[in-house]
Parts: C-alpha cells; structure tokens; sequence
C-alpha cells in the first residue's frame, strides 16, 4: 500500500464570507497541490473541504498521514464522529451536527483509506502547511475579488 502524507488548510475571509481549502499531497519524491474556493462558506467548512479533496483525489487505497492545523477537523474526525454516528447525526446536546453534509464525505474518504491523523499548530514553522495557507488564502481572496 502507498504510503502518503497528506497537508490540510481552510481560509476564509469573513465567518461567513468568501473561503479558500487547499492540500498539499507527498508521496516519495512526487508532490501535488490542489486547492479551490467558495463564494459564501466558513473557516471550518474550508478545513473539512481540504481534508476531503486531499484524500478524494487518491485513486487507490493508501496509508496517509493527514496533518491539519484544524483540531476542529482532527478532533471531529478521530473522536465526536463516532457519537454523532451512534446518535443519528446530532450531538451529546440534541442538537444537529454543524456541516453534516462535509463529515459524511470525510468520513466516507477516510473509510477509502487508512489514515492517521495529526495536529500541527498554524502559522508556525511547517513548510507544508505554510504552503497550504498561502494557497487558501489566495483562492479566498480570488473568490472575493471575483464577487
């Protein structure tokens, strides 16, 4: 099984407002970076479209090592899912779970793959996720100037 590391990030300028996801792809000496925009969405949809798209874009079963600066995403996806799951998509409050659509597609891309999920902190000293931030934050800001 290929072994691939995965790099994740969401902007968005405004909570809602115009939002940027981008993801970085290692696999030996290969690189791939994917990113795109939305026109009215939020910082976390951002993050959960990221992960999606990086993990979608594989076409075969592989081990990937996703880093994302969300703990939002990492913590949703290794730990609340499987409540949510378990409670018919709402959480311990009774209330719906925010952006339902996006964590049945994750969960859907990480049942593809065999994952392992870390956290890094953002806008430190990670030459990849640095990179994912300036690509979702251009394409924020390409989807705002294009309104």
């Amino acid at each position: 099984m290929k072994k691939v590391e995965l790099f994740t990030d969401g902007a968005c300028l405004g909570n809602p407002g115009p939002g940027g996801w981008a993801a970085v792809l290692r696999f030996g000496e290969h690189g791939k970076e994917i990113y795109g925009s939305e026109k009215a969405t939020t910082n976390n949809r951002m993050e959960l479209t990221a992960a999606i798209k990086g993990l979608e874009i594989l076409q075969e079963k592989c081990e990937v090592i996703v880093t994302t600066d969300s703990e939002y995403v990492k913590n949703g996806i290794t730990q609340w899912i499987h409540g949510w799951k378990k409670r018919g998509w709402v959480k311990a409050d009774k209330s719906p779970v925010i952006n339902r659509d996006l964590w049945e597609a994750l969960d859907f891309q990480v049942g593809r793959h065999t994952t392992d999920w870390r956290w890094t902190k953002g806008h430190a000293n990670h030459a990849d996720n640095n990179r994912c931030d300036e690509l979702c934050t251009r394409a924020a800001r390409e989807q705002s100037q294009s309104e």
